[in-house]
């Protein structure tokens, strides 16, 4: 079930990356030089209510260290980046573990 849901939330951040991915591809053409939106434009543009919401909670609820050093860095990664990254780790989460070859003996 945990593997069905994990290639679900990998399939759509992929979605998320490329679609992304090809936003600023188009703005890079336009203006000419090369642009990375930063995650935080993008949850602003999309929602910016929420964006203050997980401040507050992640501050009051969470060590107000974690706010700073951690989400501060991936708010201003490229959203893209972010997304592939969530992509590729619930795609490790979905796959199919091998069994070691020491246990095919045990049959």
């Amino acid at each position: 079930m945990f593997r069905a849901l994990f290639r679900i939330l990998s399939l759509l951040s992929l979605a998320m990356a490329l679609v992304s991915g090809v936003l600023d591809l188009s703005r890079s053409i336009a203006d000419s030089a090369v642009v990375f939106t930063p995650l935080h434009l993008d949850w602003e543009r999309f929602n910016p209510g929420s964006l203050e919401s997980v401040r507050q909670f992640v501050a009051e609820k969470m060590y107000p260290f974690v706010w700073d050093p951690v989400f501060v860095t991936l708010l201003k990664s490229p959203t893209w980046a972010v997304f592939a990254v969530l992509a590729f780790l619930f795609a490790l989460g979905a796959r199919n573990r091998r069994r070691r070859w020491q246990e095919s003996f045990r049959d």
